[in-house]
Order: C-alpha cells, then sequence, then structure tokens
C-alpha cells in the first residue's frame, strides 16, 4: 500500500487498486506516518477476557485433584461428565465437559487410562461393562511429562 502511496498516488485510487477500502489504507498510512516501520508490525490483540473468574478456575482445578471420596462423591475417580455435575451442583460453577478439559490441558493435565476389570472384558465385547462405565470414566489425570 504505502510504495503506491509514497510516489504520489491518491489513497482513494490505492484502495482501488489493491480491492482494500479507503479506511484500511489510510490506517496503515497513518500508522506509518506515527511510528514508521515498526508501526507496520501487528501488535497482540487481547482477545476475549475469560468467562471464568480466576477463582473459578482454581476451583476447578483443586477438585480435579482431590479425592472424590473425601469430598463425599461414591466414586474413586474423577471423569469429566462426573467433574461437570459435581462442580454445577456442589460448587455452583456452570461448566461444560469441554470447558473443563480446555481448562486442565492448558495446565498441562490430561487424561490417563485407569487400568481395571471392566477393561478385560471391554475389550472382548462384554456389553455390561460399556454399560456400567459410561461416558468418558475410567481416567485419572495426570501432569504431562517433557517427550
Amino acid at each position: 500500500m504505502l510504495w503506491h502511496v509514497l510516489p504520489g498516488e491518491s489513497v482513494p485510487a490505492v484502495a482501488r487498486r489493491l480491492g482494500r477500502s479507503e479506511a484500511r489504507v489510510r490506517h496503515w498510512l497513518k500508522r506509518f506516518n506515527a511510528r514508521g516501520l515498526p508501526g507496520l508490525v501487528e501488535q497482540p490483540r487481547p482477545g476475549r477476557p475469560p468467562v471464568y473468574a480466576v477463582d473459578q478456575v482454581a476451583e476447578v482445578m483443586a477438585t480435579t485433584l482431590s479425592d472424590p471420596q473425601q469430598l463425599g462423591q461414591p466414586f474413586g475417580s474423577w471423569t469429566l461428565d462426573r467433574l461437570e455435575q459435581y462442580l454445577n451442583e456442589a460448587k455452583g460453577i456452570g461448566i461444560k465437559r469441554s470447558r473443563i478439559d480446555e481448562l486442565l490441558r492448558a495446565e498441562g493435565l490430561r487424561w490417563r487410562t485407569q487400568e481395571s476389570w471392566c477393561g478385560e472384558k471391554a475389550a472382548s465385547g462384554a456389553p455390561e461393562c460399556a454399560e456400567k462405565r459410561g461416558r468418558s470414566s475410567g481416567f485419572t489425570p495426570t501432569r504431562r511429562t517433557a517427550a
């Protein structure tokens, strides 16, 4: 853009030639005039503010890393579905399982498959295991290690 404007071509003519709006050509020309070449580098944008407060994210992490039985839950390990239900009902944090997974991944946590008797039977095609296990069960959060 600037290569066309600097030799004297008008902003409307440059905008037509490049298929851009006059406002866009003026925007970049103004930045160049104010800051020189460094003004042409895109600046980081703040993006959308987080939906959950820091204390809510901390509560999600603390709950994930806690023993469910110590919190009065009738199972021995968390699943995303169980975390979602517990956080929604007991803690009053309206959060979906996909968002919980995003938060955990951002903190370096991943789900590790847990071995159980049902794992062996499920591999052999026992349908009662799939019913008992339910969605996303049999996982325990673990820290990622550098590979």
